[in-house]
């Protein structure tokens, strides 16, 4: 075997030479592995902010001051220093550095197959104590709070181990282990399964590594590192282009060895995706409250107001890549590729006659004659043909295999469904617009149906068009919707306002209120590890259902809850249930009282702890809606469920049942059937023009010279201007718009800044735009600068006309010493002393004092990287109200503080009661509660809820919203 995998091993390395013939070599041993964790693991932890309450901004003391960087660039230095060192003392070859920081990123090792109970195991056997000692039981019971070791590492499963280990360290400096050791011994632990083999392995990480060393080695393992920098900020870092390679290609190494040289930038004709190589798909914005707001930033026009609304999809992303192979039996090979760049080609296909292919076997009729080579977008969904509806998602893989082993089955199926084309016959399409790549897509492939299909989609002009549809999905049970422009470009890995998605998550009207007896509790981690936290709720098996000699007190599984709770909630609980836990043991498990969904010899989902049904309390509990599962024995369970109160005055015996749940489930279905909503089938089936007009690019066409007429106010003459951008929100103009536009107004056209007294026009970090902020030869002027001069000598209409000097605003990025200084062109609290200040401009002054400083924090980045590492917003102060639009009825001014809290957990205010409020906010005087209450019932949309300022406090003091009804 020894010889089998050394063999394996030269051949992968044959391969890359030949691939990769001029890849870079380092001249020297890679560092040593400690060198991660001192110089840049833990610096970019401590860097991290922990806000505990609202934060005032303060006035930066200056360039060289304390608080003249903030995080981002503190994490920015942090991560150039290390890569500054590697390239000196190493050379240019970081992939072996980049394969631990970035290990989610490393498609090329497999999956390590260690969840923590396997990785506690070997760690027990390498450190040689007793399997039953107290620490080999802190260790298997990570979630739970240590006996001795501190709680705080409950739920934390490397910091349990560090605990762990640093009592009986064979280290206590670091070890000598380079960073390329690791490496290689991390690419036998992924090529193993044997578990005397992964004993060796963690015996020598033990050996030769210190408790710090070990933490970090499990984290990497784990795939869980958390160091507080995003894989765009490292890669940006290494190499300008390095982000755009990796959308491209999903290839950690090939983005290091392409781009050992931040000199060299890539060309034109390798920034686009490419046939048979993964590519990071484009994402949907997270919703926001109001779909005014919605369809606002989709930038509709008087001749064009039109969007797009499509189902959002309850499946896997899925890319699907055909080329032309004369070696691929049926002259076409496949590729497939989840959103993490996992290749399934081994489940859908490698051809049209692939005898163990769930999809393409069936594909032949599916792309019209002349399509040699195509990328398609979509989504893999699993299909019931007995019921002919979708099954929700977790059922793909068992879809899959079943259509592998019967490929006319008329059970489930994968079925793909196709929403975008990104490549055709040689052509990148990406810089098309949606709806010219829509019409590409519908000449080149035709739907197979329930194998392949086109997704549907209907053209909307109006917001009122959107909440019917939606609330039709929701009554099917879907996901949502996704709202699209139809007039965008595709744009790799980035989540932009051009595709939004609709996801109901909790809506009350499509909910169920259910009195739940809590059977099962799970341990949760970070705050919550070593306290229950979210618990599993059963049904009363009843007479209807009771088997023989079964006991009365029987549950069935049916749901688990885990939001909604408060502090209070949980001491509530706690009190009535302490000490009468019991830990769940798969191996006897109570069955007598707790029947849980198993299959396989193992139970689907078990809680950590469970509990008598007469020792528990009863929960009310509110949902969207129920849906059908595999997971819980009863067969059904509920979508986004949440907590809402403990029912004291409840037990076990009056709780509901499996006849009672039915007997709702049925109530509820008639329900729907009777009150569906009605969509209006003119919007479906209206028609689209039949005339097939050219492919365009997006952003392609050029501007005519007589777009901008010549104007009376030379206030540009003899000025050069290097525009190097266009202009984003909300002055949306092209580049070629800005270079007419400033030409009509005297000023002259360069494209190059090689005279000092050059304007260089920039909002965004184009490559060109990247090279100039790092070679500091010139200021980079927003294009705010250019509209402000205008509009000011329109103002000032005839006087001498003069420039406005810089303000903080304007400096997109400043040269040193450039003698500049924007700060001095404004008062303290960023008002102008030059120009005339909007009524816009001063309600935000006075609103969000002060105003003049640039902060970078980039909520849409920062939520994206959280959901790219499995995380969700809830925990975060700054997202406790986000999507919210309170009116507070505040006519004494005593709201201030509840004003200010809620501003922070991210809600929007509204001066007066108007239609998108989604709370009103009252204080102890009630008295027009009435007044209110009548206005509220002549809106035509959802209705706000009335709450106190009790409820917005206390949400606050317990970071989660509570239930309008409780407070």
């Amino acid at each position: 075997m020894e010889d089998a995998g050394e063999k394996e091993g030269l051949l992968i390395q044959e391969d890359l030479d030949e691939k990769y013939p001029d890849r870079p070599r380092n001249h020297s041993k890679t560092l040593p592995f400690h060198e991660l964790y001192q110089n840049l693991f833990d610096p970019l932890n401590n860097n991290k902010k922990k806000p505990t309450g609202p934060v005032v901004p303060r006035r930066r003391v200056g360039p060289n001051g304390p608080s003249s960087r903030n995080p981002h660039e503190i994490r920015q230095n942090i991560v150039e220093r290390f890569i500054s060192r590697w390239r000196t003392e190493v050379g240019d070859d970081i992939h072996p550095a980049f394969r631990l920081i970035l290990p989610e990123k490393d498609r090329e090792r497999p999956m390590y197959g260690l969840k923590e109970s396997i990785i506690a195991k070997l760690l027990i056997q390498a450190m040689k104590i007793h399997k039953d000692s107290e620490d080999a039981t802190s260790l298997r019971n990570w979630k739970l709070p240590g006996q001795t070791t501190a709680s705080r590492m409950a739920g934390d499963f490397a910091g349990r181990c560090y605990e762990v280990i640093s009592k009986r360290p064979v280290l206590s400096s670091p070890g000598t282990m380079t960073i390329g050791e690791v490496n290689d011994l991390l690419d036998k632990l992924a090529a193993t399964g044997k578990q005397e083999d992964q004993a060796k392995i963690f015996s020598e990480f033990y050996r030769r590594m210190n408790p710090e060393e070990l933490k970090w080695l499990i984290r990497i393992i784990l795939r869980q590192m958390k160091i507080g920098a995003s894989e765009k900020t490292i890669f940006e870092i290494w190499h300008p282009d390095a982000a755009s390679l990796f959308n491209i290609c999903s290839n950690l190494r090939r983005v290091c060895w392409e781009l050992p040289d931040p000199k060299i930038r890539l060309g034109g004709e390798d920034r686009g995706v490419t046939l048979m190589s993964c590519f990071q798909p484009q994402l949907a914005q997270f919703q926001m409250h109001s779909f005014e707001k919605m369809v606002a930033r989709m930038q509709p026009t008087e001749d064009d107001p039109t969007f797009w609304i499509e189902e959002k999809l309850d499946g896997e992303r899925m890319q699907l890549h055909m080329i032309e192979d004369e070696e691929t039996p049926g002259g076409k090979r496949f590729g497939f590729w989840s959103r993490k760049a996992k290749d399934y080609c081994y489940l859908y296909g490698h051809g049209f006659e692939d005898d163990n292919s769930a999809l393409t076997r069936h594909l032949r009729d599916a792309f019209d004659d002349g399509v040699d080579n195509i990328i398609l977008d979509g989504e893999m969904i699993t299909w019931d043909m007995g019921e002919d509806l979708m099954v929700p998602f977790g059922t793909l893989k068992t879809a899959a295999k079943e259509q592998q082993a019967n490929p006319f089955s008329r059970g489930w199926r994968p079925l793909f469904r196709v929403f975008d084309i990104l490549y055709l016959n040689g052509t990148v399409l990406t810089n098309y617009t949606l709806r010219d790549r829509r019409s590409a897509l519908e000449r080149a492939v035709k739907s197979v149906t329930r194998r392949l299909e086109i997704h549907t989609y209907v053209e909307a002009k109006s917001v009122s068009e959107i909440d019917p549809l939606l609330r039709k999905v929701v009554q099917e049970a879907s996901e949502g919707l996704v709202l699209k422009n139809p007039r965008s470009a595709y744009k790799l890995n980035d989540r932009n306002d051009d595709w939004m998605k609709v996801k109901p998550e909790y809506m009350n009207e499509f909910g169920e209120n259910l009195d739940l007896v809590i059977i099962g509790g799970y341990y949760g981690s970070g705050h919550r590890g070593g306290k229950l936290s979210s618990f599993m709720c059963g049904l009363r098996v009843d007479e209807n259902h009771v088997a023989a000699g079964a006991d009365p007190m029987q549950f069935h599984s049916f749901m688990k809850v885990g939001g909604g709770f408060t502090s209070s909630d949980y001491a509530a609980i706690r009190h009535k249930t302490d000490g009468k836990w019991k830990k769940f043991d798969p191996k006897k498990p109570p069955l007598k009282y707790m029947v849980l969904a198993c299959g396989g010899g193992r139970f689907y989902e078990q809680p950590d702890e469970w509990i008598l049904p007469s020792d528990s309390v009863v929960v009310e509990v509110k949902a969207a809606s129920i849906a059908t599962t595999d997971l819980f024995k009863t067969g059904f369970t509920l979508r986004f469920p949440r907590f809402k109160r403990l029912r004291e005055d409840r037990n076990w015996e009056n709780a509901l049942s499996l006849s009672g749940f039915q007997k709702l489930r049925m109530e509820a279905e008639t329900e729907r059937k009777t009150k569906a909503f009605q969509v209006d089938d003119s919007r479906r089936k209206r028609q689209r023009t039949s005339k097939k007009k050219p492919l365009k690019i997006a952003g392609s066409e050029t501007v005519a010279d007589n777009l901008f007429e010549p104007s009376e106010a030379r206030i540009f003459n003899g000025l050069d201007f290097y525009v190097m951008t266009g202009s984003p929100k909300p002055n949306k103009k092209s580049k070629s718009e800005l270079e007419q536009m400033i030409k009509a107004h005297g000023g002259n056209i360069v494209q190059h800044a090689r005279k000092a007294d050059t304007v260089c026009i920039a909002d965004h970090k184009s490559v060109s735009v990247a090279s100039a902020m790092k070679r500091k030869e010139s200021d980079l002027i927003r294009p705010s600068w250019l509209f402000d001069n205008i509009k000011q000598s329109e103002i000032d209409a005839g006087r001498p006309n003069f420039l406005l000097p810089f303000e903080p605003k304007h400096a997109f990025d400043t040269k040193e010493n450039s003698g500049t200084d924007p700060e001095s062109n404004v008062d303290m609290y960023g008002d102008s002393y030059a120009r005339d200040t909007t009524i816009e401009e001063l309600r935000s002054i006075l609103n969000e004092m002060p105003t003049k400083f640039e902060h970078k924090f980039n909520s849409s980045e920062f939520r994206r990287e959280l959901e790219d590492h499995g995380h969700g917003l809830e925990e975060l102060p700054g997202w406790l109200f986000e999507g919210l639009l309170l009116y507070l009825d505040d006519r004494n001014g005593g709201m201030i503080m509840i004003q200010n809290i809620a501003r922070f957990a991210g809600a929007k205010m509204s001066d007066k009661l108007e239609e998108g409020v989604t709370h009103i906010v009252i204080g102890e005087d009630q008295s027009r509660l009435r007044e209110l209450r009548g206005k509220m019932s002549h809106f035509s949309g959802s209705l706000p809820r009335v709450v106190s300022t009790e409820w917005v406090k206390q949400s606050w003091e317990e970071k989660t919203l509570l239930d309008e009804e409780s407070t």
